[in-house]
């Protein structure tokens, strides 16, 4: 069973020479054969050439043999990049590396297989998919969350050993959470985004999604640094995300948002969330209610500022390259207007459509210009917060994953699940999503994950903090 292990598990039994790559790769193409029929994490995989690379893999490097899933909005030179959509399926392969591929290659990773994601990562079910519906591990007739949906459910089914997606709005930490597995969302430019297909700028990151908290902090080694190849990314020194993970918290300042706490939480999230706020304070950790006072207006915020982006990031999609062409094509208009039409998914359609309607003559300065200010200061709340403390704990979402179809008409309802991890992404702090026991729906047990939030380029603290209830967790 080895597609079950974690990365520091397959890569002290390569040290002890218990295994090889070759035998992982097996063992994952087994279970996937097994089980993804009916998951649908993947959209495609390339077996001959990930076993050629198993087969040769460095393992003295730090990821040296270790597979992990890639999302299918970042390029990897050769492989299909569809975003999920029809616009690019069967139409585009990668001409490059991105910059996060090309640092898992040096460190001997082995990318194995396309995650599938909600249209151009537009959602938070992995419904908006115009390829295939992926379903969540726990429960097969719930969703996995999104936007990176296969990639947290690849891991959650051991289909995958690790996996990375892309956050914009909780893409990363909301899935994670459904699933049962973690996700991590470093510091926005702490990881480079080149290679990754834009959805909204200013607000996606690419993180991991992992087994364990370790795991994270291994990826995230790998996958921090400056590239001068994006504008955005930060040169600013990194750090060994895996030193000093088990410090614990003693005589650390833990803030709870008292925005977050409401009673409009399903029950059992809002006690996940008050046991680890517990556990942590008996373990020595300094528990603060404090304020972000804007809150409340962090999604009608984000949901101004990335289809605004969003607009503008997919006006390349016009059919003239890299991607399918109507064929009821009669002039240059047509051409754009018929490509686009029938390119594009309904969700995909409604966020260009807003964000062309918020940048307009007349809209601009009332919506955009509003947005941005109001922006600011959601990120002067997190500033002053962080302040007073080093870290905050949250719930991810304010239910477990619902039923397949259940907001099928009614896509404000998926906006605002949105709502406490739209925040790390408006203001650029990091943020990591840990498993934190089950709540009961219908019957059932489902994952619930526990937020942790850090102040920008404090990707250490987050990852202590989230380890330390990992350990917590485990001991129970």
């Amino acid at each position: 069973m080895l597609n079950t292990k974690t990365i520091s598990e397959i890569k002290a039994g390569y040290a002890g020479g218990d295994f090889s790559p070759v035998d992982v790769i097996t063992s994952l193409e087994s279970a996937i054969a097994e089980q993804d029929a009916q998951i649908g994490s993947y959209l495609s995989r390339n077996v001959e050439t990930a076993l050629k690379a198993a087969e040769s893999a460095d393992l003295s490097l730090p990821l040296g043999g270790v597979p992990i899933a890639i999302k299918d909005n970042i390029n990897v030179l050769g492989e299909p990049c569809t975003c999920a959509s029809k616009f690019l399926e069967g139409a585009y392969q990668a001409p490059y590396n991105a910059t996060v591929i090309t640092k898992l290659l040096q460190a001997g990773a082995i990318p194995f297989g396309r995650a599938n994601l909600d249209e151009f990562a537009m959602g938070s079910a992995t419904e908006n998919s115009a390829v295939q519906l992926t379903r969540n591990p726990h429960d097969l007739e719930r969703v996995p969350g999104g936007s990176s949906g296969g990639s947290a459910a690849c891991v959650a089914g051991d289909l995958a050993i690790a996996s990375l997606g892309s956050d914009t709005g909780g893409s990363i930490r909301q899935p994670a959470s459904h699933c049962g597995v973690v996700g991590f969302k470093p510091s926005y430019g702490r990881v480079s985004r080149y290679g990754l297909v834009a959805f909204a700028s200013s607000l996606d990151q690419i993180g991991p999604l992992t087994k364990s908290v370790t795991d994270a902090a291994m990826l995230t080694n790998v996958l921090a640094g400056h590239d001068p190849l994006d504008s955005t990314s930060l040169d600013a020194p990194t750090l060994d995300y895996t030193q000093g993970l088990d410090e614990g918290v003693a005589g650390k300042k833990i803030g709870v948002p008292k925005e977050y706490l409401s009673d409009d939480l399903h029950p059992d999230v809002k006690k996940a969330v008050q046991t680890a706020i517990a556990a942590l304070e008996k373990e020595g950790a300094e528990i603060v209610e404090v304020s972000l006072p804007h809150t409340k207006y962090c999604v009608p915020t984000y949901y101004i500022l990335a289809p605004a982006e969003a607009s503008s990031n997919l006006s390349r999609f016009d059919g003239v390259r890299y991607a399918n062409r109507s064929n009821d094509v009669t002039d240059v208009l047509s051409m754009y207007e018929n490509s686009r039409e029938e390119g594009f998914g309904p969700e995909v359609k409604r966020r260009i459509l807003l964000g062309t309607y918020v940048l307009s003559s007349g809209y601009y300065d009332a919506y955009y210009i509003k947005a941005q200010k109001v922006r600011t200061l959601i990120m002067r709340d997190f500033n002053e917060v962080f302040e007073q403390v080093d870290a905050l704990i949250a719930p991810v979402a304010p239910e477990p994953a619902r039923k397949i179809g259940e907001n099928a008409n009614d896509p404000l309802q998926e906006y605002l699940a949105d709502i406490f991890t739209i925040g790390a992404n408006l203001a650029g702090i990091p943020a990591i999503s840990v498993p934190a026991g089950t709540a009961e729906v219908d019957g059932k047990q489902l994952p619930v994950g526990l937020q942790i939030l850090g102040p920008h380029l404090g990707e250490q603290t987050v990852l202590q903090v989230a380890r330390a209830w990992e350990l917590l967790r485990d001991a129970e």
